[in-house]
C-alpha cells in the first residue's frame, strides 16, 4: 500500500511539474509559450514533429510524453465537408464557386469546421490519432483552372483570380471562426502554385515542371494565395510540380521571398503528400534525402506530408544535414514553432473549459441547419444554361415522367472528389427528389457507368416514349475526372452523346430538360442548339441533397436562386492551348479571344434584372480606394437572385493587362419589383498593373469600368444588363511587390 501511495505520489507530481511548464501558462503571450516549448525540444523530438505529417505509418506526430504532449494529427481533408468521415457532404467546391456568394461559402466552411471539431473531440476521448481527426484543413484549393481538361477542376473556383481570392479568404475565415483566442480549425491553402494540370496527361504531374512568366506568375497564380495569407490561413500546401526548374516544396522564392517576406506569412508550409520524396525521385534537384530535406527547410518547408507506406520520411536525415553543416539547428527549431503555435491557438496546451470549441460533440454532425445548408447551397450552385420557358415546371405534378442517364441515381459520384460520407437516409439522388412530380415516373440509366462504353438503348426507348417530361442527367463524376484523371477532349464519355440523341428520337413531343454533372465544360453544342432540348442546367457536383434541390429549382419560379459559370464553358479542346503551356494566352475571360459556348460569369435566372444610376467617380487619385454604386431592379413578380459583376478594362496602361479584369461581385436576393442600390469598393490593389522593376503600379490613365449581370459585349446574354462609365486616375502610385 505504501508502494502504490508513493507511485500515486510521484505520478501528481510529474503531472504537476509538467503543468507548471511556462509554455502552459495562458497569462503569457502566444510567442513567449512556443519559444518555451521548442526551448525543451531535443533535435530528436523536433526531427518527428517535422517529418510526421504525414498519413498511415506516417502519422500522427507523435507524444512528448517527457512533457505531457499529446501526438497529433495533421492529415485531415475538409474542402466541402469533412472527408471520410460520417459528415454532411455539400456541393463540390467547383458549384460554390458558382454561387458567387462568399457569405455562402463562409458559411458551409464554419458548418464544416463545427463538424470536424466534432470528430476531432471524440476521437481525442477515445485515444485515436488516426487520419482524418485532426483539426489542420487541407483546405481550400484555390489553384486557377487554367485548362478545361485538368482533373482537379472540381477542386477549384474557377478561372478567376479575384474569384479564388475572395472566395478563400470566406473560406479561411468561416473555418477558423471569430474567437479571439482560438481556432476552430485551421485551413490550409493548396496547392502553392502553379499547379493546373497536367495530372497524367501527357505527362504526371509529380515530374512536371509548370514554366512560367514571371508576369503570368504574378498577375494570376499568386493573388488568390495572397487573399488566402491577408484573410489569417494558418498553413499552405506546396504543390507537387516544378516552378520554371524549381520543385515548389524547395522553391526559396515562392516560400520564402514572397511568402514570408512580401507577405508577410506566419504560419507553417506542408508538403502535398510525397512532394518532398518526388524533389530527389521524380525531378531529380537533389540526389539524396540529405540534400532535400536541407533544400526543403532551408527552402522554407515545415512539415512533411509523406507517402502512406514510406518507411523513413525524407526528414528524418534532418539530423544528418545539420552534421553536415548544409542545415542549422536554429533554423530548424525556427521551422517547428509555428507548428506548435497552431496546435495552442487549436486549444491544446490550455484547459478545455477556456475553450468554447472543445466542448462541441457528435451530435451535430449532420443536424438540421447543416443539412438545410446543404439543400440551400446545391441549389444555388446550379447554373441555367437554356430554357424557352419551359422552366419553373408549369404543374405541380404530371401524370409521367422519365428520367434517365448514368448520373440519374448515383449517389457516390453526385459529391465530387474529396467528400465527406454522409448517413444516406440524408441522401437525394435526381431520382429520389424527382419521383414526386408525377403520378408515373420511368428510370433508365442507359450506362452502367459515367464511361458509358456499355449502353443499353432499349431501356432508353422504353423509358421515354410516351411521358411528358424527359429528365436526362448526363456527366463525367470521378470516374473520368479527378487527381490523377485528365481528359483529353470535352466529349461526354462514351455513348452519352448517342443516349441524348435517341430520347429526344424517342420522346415524341416530350419537353426535354439536359442536367450535366461535370466539373470542367462537356461539349453540349449540339443540345444547345437543338430546339427540342427546352432547358440545360450545370449541376457540377451538389452533394448530399442534389434531388430535393433539383426539384426545388425546377418547380418552383420563386426559386430562381441560380449561380452563374465560374469559368469560360468552350466549344471544345481545340480552343485552348496545350496543356503543358502555361502562357495565360488563349486562356480564361481574361485572355480568350475567341467565342466560348457560354462565357464566364454567365446564367439565366426565371426573373429579369434590370441597371440604373450607375456612380463612378470622373477621378481618382493614384492609390486611393474607388467607390461605386449602382442600382438594381428586379422587374417581375418573382423573387430572383442577382450576381452583380464589376469589372474593368484599362485604355492606355505602359504594360500588357488583361482583355478584361473582375474586381468585385455580389450576390444579391432581390423580391419581386425591389429595387436596391449596391455600394461596391474597387482596391487600389486591383487597378494597379504589374511591372517587372517596381512591382504593381496604379498608372496615370483612364479605366473602363463596367457593371452588369454579365460581361461586356458577350454575345450569348443572360437576360441581364451592363453598364459602363470611366475613371481617370490622377497622378501614379507604386505599391510594390505583393
Amino acid at each position: 500500500m505504501v508502494g502504490a501511495s508513493l507511485i500515486i505520489c510521484l505520478a501528481s507530481l510529474v503531472e504537476l511539474s509538467i503543468q507548471d511548464y511556462p509554455f502552459n501558462n495562458v497569462s503569457l503571450s502566444w510567442d513567449a509559450r512556443v519559444d518555451d516549448l521548442v526551448g525543451r525540444l531535443t533535435l530528436d523530438e523536433i526531427t518527428l514533429q517535422l517529418a510526421k505529417g504525414g498519413a498511415g505509418i506516417n502519422g500522427p506526430a507523435p507524444a512528448i510524453k517527457r512533457l505531457g504532449i499529446g501526438p497529433y494529427q495533421w492529415d485531415t481533408e475538409c474542402l466541402h465537408g469533412d472527408m471520410g468521415e460520417n459528415a454532411t457532404a455539400y456541393p463540390e467546391s467547383i458549384g460554390l464557386a458558382a454561387s458567387f456568394s462568399t457569405d455562402l461559402i463562409f458559411r458551409m466552411a464554419e458548418a464544416t469546421a463545427v463538424e470536424v471539431r466534432a470528430t476531432h473531440n471524440a476521437a481525442v476521448q477515445n485515444g485515436s490519432y488516426v487520419d482524418h481527426t485532426g483539426l489542420s484543413c487541407f483546405a481550400p484549393v484555390i489553384n486557377i483552372m487554367r485548362d478545361p481538361r485538368w482533373g482537379r477542376n472540381q477542386e477549384t473556383y474557377g478561372e478567376d483570380p479575384i474569384v479564388n481570392g475572395m472566395l478563400a479568404s470566406a473560406f479561411v475565415k468561416g473555418l477558423q471562426g471569430d474567437h479571439p483566442r482560438f481556432i476552430r480549425a485551421n485551413a490550409g491553402c493548396k496547392h502553392f502554385d502553379v499547379y493546373g494540370g497536367p495530372e497524367n496527361i501527357p505527362v504526371d504531374k509529380t515530374r512536371f515542371s509548370a514554366n512560367v512568366t514571371l508576369r503570368d506568375l504574378r498577375t494570376t497564380f499568386l493573388p488568390a494565395f495572397r487573399y488566402c495569407v491577408e484573410a489569417g490561413s494558418h498553413s499552405l500546401m506546396c504543390s507537387y510540380n516544378s516552378i520554371n526548374g524549381v520543385p515548389a516544396c524547395a522553391n526559396k522564392f515562392l516560400l520564402t521571398d514572397v511568402l514570408r517576406n512580401e507577405w508577410g506569412f506566419k504560419g507553417y508550409v506542408i508538403s502535398d503528400q510525397v512532394a518532398v520524396e518526388l524533389i530527389k525521385d521524380s525531378h531529380h534537384y537533389y540526389t539524396n534525402n540529405i540534400d532535400t530535406a536541407a533544400g526543403a527547410i532551408n527552402a522554407g518547408l515545415n512539415l512533411e506530408l509523406a507517402g502512406v507506406h514510406e518507411l523513413r520520411e525524407v526528414f528524418m536525415s534532418i539530423p544528418d544535414a545539420i552534421k553536415e553543416g548544409k542545415l542549422t539547428e536554429d533554423l530548424v527549431r525556427e521551422r517547428v514553432k509555428p507548428l506548435f503555435y497552431t496546435r495552442m491557438r487549436l486549444g491544446e496546451f490550455d484547459p478545455p473549459e477556456m475553450n468554447p470549441y472543445a466542448s462541441i460533440t457528435t451530435d451535430v454532425i449532420e443536424e438540421k441547419s447543416h443539412r438545410d445548408l446543404a439543400v440551400e447551397a446545391a441549389m444555388k450552385t446550379l447554373v441555367l444554361l437554356k430554357n424557352d420557358g419551359v422552366l419553373p415546371l408549369k404543374k405541380s405534378e404530371y401524370d409521367s415522367i422519365a428520367v434517365v442517364g448514368p448520373m440519374a441515381n448515383n449517389p457516390y459520384l453526385q459529391n465530387g472528389d474529396y467528400a465527406a460520407s454522409p448517413d444516406f437516409k440524408f441522401v437525394s439522388t435526381p431520382i429520389d427528389g424527382l419521383q414526386s412530380l408525377a403520378n408515373k415516373m420511368n428510370y433508365a440509366a442507359g450506362c452502367r457507368s459515367t464511361r458509358c462504353i456499355l449502353y443499353d438503348p432499349f431501356s432508353v426507348k422504353k423509358a421515354v416514349t410516351n411521358v411528358e417530361i424527359v429528365l436526362i442527367c448526363v456527366g463525367l463524376g470521378t470516374l473520368v475526372e479527378a487527381e490523377g484523371k485528365d481528359r483529353t477532349d470535352l466529349e461526354l464519355p462514351g455513348q452519352q452523346q448517342t443516349l441524348i440523341q435517341d430520347v429526344i428520337h424517342y420522346s415524341g413531343s416530350a419537353k426535354i430538360v439536359l442536367i450535366s454533372f461535370n466539373a470542367g465544360p462537356v461539349n453540349i453544342t449540339w443540345a444547345d442548339m437543338n430546339p427540342r432540348v427546352s432547358a440545360i442546367i450545370a449541376a457540377f457536383y451538389p452533394g448530399q441533397a442534389t434531388g430535393v434541390a433539383l426539384k426545388n429549382v425546377l418547380i418552383n419560379p420563386n426559386q430562381s436562386v441560380f449561380g452563374r459559370l465560374p469559368y469560360t464553358w468552350y466549344y471544345s479542346e481545340h480552343q485552348v492551348p496545350e496543356i503543358t503551356n502555361y502562357s495565360m494566352q488563349g486562356r480564361t475571360y481574361r485572355y480568350f479571344k475567341g467565342e466560348p459556348l457560354y462565357p464566364f460569369g454567365y446564367g439565366l435566372t426565371y426573373t429579369k434584372f434590370e441597371y440604373s444610376k450607375l456612380q463612378v467617380p470622373a477621378t481618382v487619385q493614384a492609390g486611393d480606394i474607388t467607390n461605386i454604386s449602382v442600382t438594381v431592379r428586379n422587374t417581375m413578380n418573382i423573387v430572383g437572385d442577382e450576381v452583380v459583376q464589376v469589372y474593368i478594362l484599362w485604355l492606355n496602361s505602359s504594360v500588357e493587362t488583361p482583355q478584361l479584369q473582375l474586381v468585385n461581385f455580389t450576390r444579391l436576393t432581390l423580391q419581386a419589383y425591389q429595387t436596391i442600390t449596391y455600394h461596391f469598393t474597387i482596391k487600389p490593389q486591383n487597378i494597379a498593373v504589374y511591372t517587372d522593376d517596381r512591382g504593381w503600379v496604379v498608372e496615370q490613365g483612364d479605366l473602363n469600368v463596367y457593371v452588369g449581370g454579365e460581361q461586356p459585349n458577350q454575345k450569348k446574354h443572360g437576360g441581364t444588363m451592363v453598364l459602363d462609365g470611366q475613371i481617370h486616375i490622377n497622378g501614379t502610385k507604386i505599391l510594390g511587390f505583393y
